[in-house]
């Protein structure tokens, strides 16, 4: 495995390095990434990101807002955050299983008497506390894994910025995010900086105490393609945030694969617009499935008619036909 240097705090070009090294980049061995941003909301592939963020804060507090490739949550970075990615080769049918690429991370906070322990879908927690989320993205026959940990986080700041939905937090019987997260330092047995505990996790991944030689430095023609791949979607106001056209039906629920939500737009009876969003992990855009539905007719056996021919696991991991159908009609 190789360890992949990065110094940039911009999350528009950390997103785009990402993109670069599991869309172009072929080292030959899987690669490692640690990685901090300045102030930043980074939204899941398929939220809606204007429900998802405070924008009156956001705009008062000059906090990035940019959207990755991978599914799941909104989350909060700045720099008290450190963000851990994973690029796997050959390992696409990976995809949900998160457990395997959190272990890692989990035995060198362990080692550190950090009581952490893998959590729900795609968290680690301490003491019920989340401090790390994780997603996912298949690319070229490669696996993107990437996540999270709250090191010393200002956690104020993550409450105000992101617009928790009611059903998730009811869901779990907690009033707020503040109660929810945490920062790993105040369960160090030792302070250590976070630059430090960034040295101890890279030599524990690597497994090696010479880092220099397993460490890939990008070339300018790297950083060229880098720049080219931000500017033209992690730049962008399409990319962020998208249209928000105006939908006849909204339909949210939450199932064991997260949380659905449908906007549809219906004339003389049949789908005409159809924005698909949620936290839900999958394989495949949701797009296709979007475009699928277009020119459908608006009822519960013609829809269901289509879900039958699609194989709904690629794109909504643990969400079936019979969620689909209670979220769209019921």
């Amino acid at each position: 495995m190789l360890y992949i240097e990065n110094k940039s705090s911009k999350p528009h070009f950390n997103l785009a390095l990402e993109e670069y090294v599991i869309r172009h980049l072929d080292l030959g061995q899987n690669v490692f990434m640690l990685w901090q941003n300045e102030p930043s909301v980074i939204v899941g592939r398929n939220q809606n990101t204007i429900e998802e963020i405070n924008a009156k804060y956001i705009k008062e507090n000059h906090i990035n807002v940019v959207r990755r490739l991978s599914g799941g949550g909104a989350v909060y970075h700045d720099s008290g955050n450190l963000n851990f990615t994973f690029i796997m080769q050959d390992q696409k049918d990976e995809v949900s299983n998160f457990r395997k690429f959190t272990e890692p991370v989990i035995k060198v906070l362990n080692s550190l008497g950090i009581p952490a322990e893998f959590s729900g879908r795609n968290d680690i927690t301490i003491e019920g506390k989340k401090f790390s989320g994780n997603a996912q993205y298949a690319c070229n026959n490669r696996l993107l894994h990437h996540g999270t940990i709250l090191f010393n986080s200002d956690l104020s700041v993550v409450q105000n910025a992101l617009n928790v939905r009611i059903d998730k937090i009811e869901s779990k019987g907690i009033k707020s995010v503040r109660s929810r997260v945490t920062n790993i330092a105040p369960y160090l047995k030792e302070p250590l900086s976070i630059d430090a505990f960034k040295n101890i996790l890279i030599q524990s991944i690597l497994n090696t105490k010479d880092i220099s030689t397993m460490t890939y430095r990008l070339t300018e023609q790297d950083l060229q393609k880098i720049t080219e791949i931000m500017e033209k979607r992690y730049l962008t106001w399409d990319w962020n945030y998208g249209e928000s056209p105006a939908f006849d039906m909204q339909k949210t629920r939450k199932y064991e694969g997260g949380i659905l939500d449908l906007r549809l737009q219906a004339d003389n009876g049949k789908i005409v617009g159809c924005k698909i969003y949620g936290d839900f992990f999958g394989k495949y855009e949701v797009s296709e499935l979007e475009q699928a539905l277009i020119h459908v007719q608006y009822a519960e056996e013609a829809v269901r008619s289509i879900l039958e021919t699609i194989d709904l696991q690629k794109y909504m991991h643990n969400i079936t036909a019979d969620d689909f159908i209670d979220c769209m009609f019921y």
